[in-house]
C-alpha cells in the first residue's frame, strides 16, 4: 500500500489551483521530502514549516529564528521573496559562523526548493564572477526547472558588476554538451531578463554578447532556442537595427529550422509593429 501511495505521488500531475493539492502531497512537500511539479505547488509550500523540517533536529537548528523573523517582515509572503529572505538569513549565518557545510547539506537536499536556497545563497558571496559562476553551475543544471531559475537570477547582479567576466566564461557555457548550462548563458544575460534588474549595457550595445549568441543560432534544444529568442527580442526594443542585421546574418548562414524558429521568436516585438 505504501508504494502505492508513493508511486501515485511522484507521478503525479500538478495541481491546477491551490485547494486542489492533495493534503498528503502539500504535507511532504512541506517536509521537504518531495519535489513540486510546477508552480501551484511552489506557491503553496509555506517555507517557515520547510525550513523548521529540514533544519531542526540538526546542527543548524539556531538558525531557523532569525530565518523566521525576517520572513515575517516582509509585506507580501511571495515563493521568490521568501527563497531570497532565507537565504540571506542563512548567510549572515554562514559569515559569522564562518560554516559553508549547511550550503553542501541543502544542495543536496530533494527538495527543490530547499536547493534554490542554497543557490541564492551562491548568489550572494562576494567572490569573482568566474568563481561564483563555478560554484553555481550544478544548480544551472539541476532538473527541476525551478531551481535553474534561481540560479541564474542569484548571479544576475554579479553578472551586471562584471559583465565582461561573465561573458567570457559563459562564451565557453554556450558550447556545453548540457542544454540546461546553454541555456543558463543566454538566460542570465538577456537584455531585459523576466523578474530581474535590466542589463543597461546589453540593451544599448547587444553585440558585446555576441560570442555567446552565435553558438546558440541553431541549438537543437527548444529550451535554449526559447531563451535565445527572447533574448533577441529583448534587444529588439531599444536596438532593432542590431537585431534584425544578425538575423538576417543568421537566415543566410544558418539555414536551419531551428534558426528558423529563434529569429521568429526573435522579431516577435518587431514584426507586431510592421
Amino acid at each position: 500500500m505504501k508504494d502505492s501511495v508513493t508511486n501515485r505521488i511522484k507521478s503525479r500531475k500538478g495541481a491546477k489551483s491551490l485547494k486542489d493539492i492533495p493534503e498528503d502531497v502539500l504535507d511532504l512537500l512541506n517536509q521537504g521530502e518531495i519535489e513540486t511539479t510546477n508552480l501551484i505547488e511552489s506557491l503553496a509550500i509555506d517555507q517557515e514549516i520547510l525550513l523548521e523540517n529540514v533544519l531542526d533536529d540538526s546542527e543548524y537548528g539556531e538558525y531557523i529564528e532569525d530565518a523566521k523573523i525576517a520572513i515575517n517582515k516582509l509585506d507580501k509572503k511571495t515563493s521568490i521573496k521568501c527563497i531570497k529572505t532565507i537565504a540571506e538569513s542563512l548567510f549572515c549565518n554562514i559569515k559569522e559562523n564562518n560554516d559553508l557545510k549547511i550550503i553542501h547539506t541543502l544542495a543536496a537536499h530533494a527538495s527543490d526548493t530547499v536547493r534554490s536556497w542554497a543557490a541564492y545563497i551562491i548568489g550572494l558571496d562576494n567572490g569573482g564572477i568566474e568563481e561564483k559562476l563555478e560554484l553555481i553551475k550544478p544548480f544551472a543544471e539541476d532538473e527541476h526547472y525551478g531551481v535553474r531559475e534561481i540560479a541564474w537570477l542569484s548571479v544576475r547582479e554579479s553578472i551586471i558588476r562584471d559583465l565582461e567576466g561573465a561573458i567570457l566564461t559563459l562564451s565557453n557555457w554556450s558550447i556545453d554538451e548540457n542544454p540546461n548550462i546553454r541555456r543558463f548563458a543566454s538566460e542570465s544575460t538577456r537584455p531585459r531578463g523576466v523578474w530581474a534588474k535590466h542589463i543597461s549595457e546589453l540593451k544599448e550595445e547587444p553585440e558585446i554578447a555576441i560570442a555567446i549568441l552565435e553558438p546558440l543560432k541553431s541549438d537543437e534544444s527548444k529550451y535554449v532556442q526559447d531563451s535565445v529568442g527572447n533574448w533577441l527580442n529583448d534587444a529588439s526594443k531599444t536596438r532593432a537595427d542590431w537585431v534584425l542585421d544578425l538575423t538576417k546574418r543568421w537566415e543566410k548562414s544558418s539555414n536551419t529550422k531551428e534558426t528558423a524558429r529563434i529569429i521568429k521568436r526573435g522579431l516577435r516585438t518587431l514584426n507586431k509593429k510592421s
